[in-house]
């Protein structure tokens, strides 16, 4: 399990000290960091993220000011200088509230926190979960398809990377295109289909797929953008 996270705040010695705690603590990945509101509004039109840790007092946007403008936030830490705004913070459902300077001890308390809440958010019977079969090595196989990362095209066969294997079928990228639901995976390469819930970041040219660079085709940019937007 990873959380993707992003760092909001304007004082770059304080997001210094955030990021550290974030790449030593195992069930976090640092997406992105921000000196203001305005470019994290901007990034998380494109990021998939589990969690801002996120200033409260910056110039032009305060933290309260993007939260309300974000329909439907991610989980939220509130860390700052001041504990005047504890009461209103809680108004927004915020999962921690941290005080400036950080202690270590506190920072991972209130990531054991967001853990149980991604955990139930993301808790899923196995009775419920999607799967198709394909056809591997003589023998059908069943594959859940929140477990596929993403299909490349090898040859005459495509791959199947998923959480703990890779899977060659024989087949087309094509005809197994037609198989995956079209509001969860996209073809944004001819050698290349994603599991869009798998996006971590993306630009003109390439997707970022759970740490892995995927070639995005120009044609399929705005194609991928209105899918995310659509999760």
């Amino acid at each position: 399990m990873k959380i993707n996270c992003i760092v909001v705040d304007d004082s770059s010695t304080q997001r210094l000290a955030i990021t550290r705690l974030i790449m030593n603590h195992p069930a976090l990945n640092l997406v992105a960091e921000y000196s203001n509101a305005i470019e994290a509004k901007n990034g998380l039109k494109t990021q998939n993220v589990d969690l801002i840790l996120l200033d409260i007092e910056m110039p032009v946007l305060t933290g309260f000011d993007l939260l309300e403008s974000l329909q439907e936030p991610p989980q939220v830490i509130l860390v700052t200088g001041k504990v005047d705004y504890a009461f209103k913070a809680f108004n927004y459902d915020v999962t921690d509230y941290l005080h400036k300077p950080l202690e270590k001890d506190r920072f991972e308390k209130a990531i054991e926190r967001v853990i149980e809440r991604y955990k139930a958010k993301h808790a899923v019977n196995p009775e419920d979960q999607e799967y198709i079969f394909v056809k591997s090595n003589l023998k059908k196989k069943k594959v859940f398809l929140n477990e596929i990362k993403w299909i490349e095209a090898l040859g005459d066969y495509i791959k199947l990377i998923t959480n703990d294997q890779g899977i060659i079928v024989l087949s087309t990228m094509k005809s197994f295109e037609k198989t995956l639901p079209a509001d969860k995976f996209l073809r944004i390469h001819k050698s290349y289909i994603i599991n869009l819930t798998k996006v971590e970041r993306f630009n003109s040219k390439t997707v970022e797929v759970e740490g892995k660079q995927i070639p995005l085709s120009r044609n399929k940019k705005t194609q991928l953008s209105d899918a995310l937007e659509n999760l």
